[in-house]
Parts: structure tokens; sequence; C-alpha cells
């Protein structure tokens, strides 16, 4: 079975999270968790994997028109 290093890692820190738990006093608060780790993965990647910064380049684009005026 293959899968990605950011599914690698989100397996090994839901496992590092509930070894501190332990002990979950019903299934709703162990998805809770799992959720609450997703979120937090989802808004990682949004934040962090910006491979292109459009707002950079729409101002090079300006300048680009300005110096061609």
């Amino acid at each position: 079975m293959k899968s990605t290093n950011r599914l690698e890692s989100l397996n090994e820190e839901i496992k590092r999270r509930t070894r501190v738990v332990r002990i979950f006093p019903n299934a709703e608060s162990c998805l809770r968790l799992m959720r609450t780790l997703c979120v937090e993965t989802h808004e990682a990647w949004l934040k962090d994997s910006r491979y292109l910064n459009m707002m950079l380049l729409a101002e090079q684009k300006k300048e680009a028109l300005r110096r061609a005026a």
C-alpha cells in the first residue's frame, strides 16, 4: 500500500496524540481529536504550500506595464 508523506505524517501525529490521551471516554471524543488534527493539517497545508504567490505576480505585472508605458 502506498501513501504520501503528508498522509504518513498525519497518521504519525494521530498515533502520537492518541498515545498521550490513552483512553477515550467515547468514540465521539476520538473522532473529534482526529477531525481536529485533519483540520489543522489542512489549514497548515493551505498556508504553507503556496508554490506561486499571486500577489507578488500581480505586483510584478503592474511594474512591467509601468515600465512599458
